[in-house]
């Protein structure tokens, strides 16, 4: 397999990282993925570090038999707490997260105002790492970063719940009603299972706030990535191997195939329900197979 025809790996805790997948989908259509959905140990933001931690590394051992060329952390929570440790350890394979591309566009949209006013919503786990805090601050520091843990909302759209709801309209206004009183001009939804809320949350801040979708910027941010290493699939491809236009044929939309370590069927009817991406039924991956796969973490490259 060349390596600009091997697939990008997406890790979550659940529904939230397809909010990456639709954004791969849409700006890299030719790309093949590969989703990881750790449902059996959803939510993540409730959890210690070193327990996420331990997660991401088996699933990365796990995915590393399906030679990846890059894999995404389509989660906050993991992103805060586990990538720190989990990129040194396997420094062959090109890993990233959703904080960084969040956190920079937070500061774009903030514009030219002196002392702009940037909220943050997310997992409990997320807003104690302080990892949005710091990287906002890296970029600006005249900033007033005004962090949220909103812990109900996982749960919320991992039961089916929508915007439309009106428990999860009260709960938002409830967790934005500080940030709103502070005057927020952008307000970072640093849950990537948050943009399939964003119609109410959008309807509780009102035109004025700018909301940063942490699942675009990071599909964006992935889609550098492989330029930058020329890693991305050609959307057209030769039948000769000369380069002869009339030779060339439109290659085919990318593949998506998903795991799951609980309830295939419920993820499925799930993703097709929030955001209409249909996928065929993911495999259901038990701990004994994860155990079975966490070996050496080094990431071998194919030729």
């Amino acid at each position: 397999m060349s390596h600009t025809a091997k697939p990008i790996a997406i890790i979550d805790s659940g529904l939230g990282g397809l909010t990456v997948a639709q954004e791969l989908r849409k700006q890299l259509p030719c790309e093949d993925l590969i989703y990881f959905g750790d449902t059996a140990h959803l939510p993540y933001g409730s959890k210690s570090a070193e327990t996420v931690t331990a997660f991401v590394r088996r699933i990365i051992r796990f995915l590393i038999s399906e030679r990846p060329k890059h894999v995404v952390i389509a989660c906050n929570t993991a992103t805060a707490v586990a990538m720190p440790a989990l990129v040194p350890e396997f420094a062959d394979l090109p890993i990233s997260g959703v904080i960084e591309p969040g956190a920079r566009a937070a500061v774009v949209a903030a514009g030219t105002k002196r002392v702009p006013n940037i909220g943050v919503i997310a997992t409990e786990a997320t807003i104690k790492s302080k990892a949005y805090d710091r990287a906002i601050m890296r970029r600006r520091h005249l900033a007033h970063v005004f962090l949220r843990a909103t812990p109900l909302l996982v749960p919320m759209i991992e039961e089916g719940r929508t915007s439309e709801d009106p428990l999860v309209e009260m709960a938002l206004r409830q967790y934005l009603q500080g940030m709103l009183l502070q005057k927020i001009d952008v307000l970072v939804l640093g849950c990537t299972h948050y943009p399939l809320l964003k119609p109410a949350i959008a309807k509780v801040v009102g035109p004025r706030v700018k909301l940063i979708d942490s699942a675009e910027q990071c599909a964006q941010d992935v889609a550098r990535r492989l330029a930058r290493r020329q890693m991305l699939r050609s959307p057209t491809a030769s039948k000769t191997g000369e380069k002869n236009d009339s030779d060339k044929v439109e290659s085919p939309a990318g593949s998506m195939r998903a795991f799951v370590t609980d309830d295939p069927s419920r993820f499925a009817s799930l993703a097709g329900h929030f955001l209409q991406l249909p996928i065929d039924k993911p495999t259901l991956i038990d701990s004994h197979q994860l155990e079975k796969a966490d070996a050496p973490s080094t990431y071998l490259r194919a030729g």
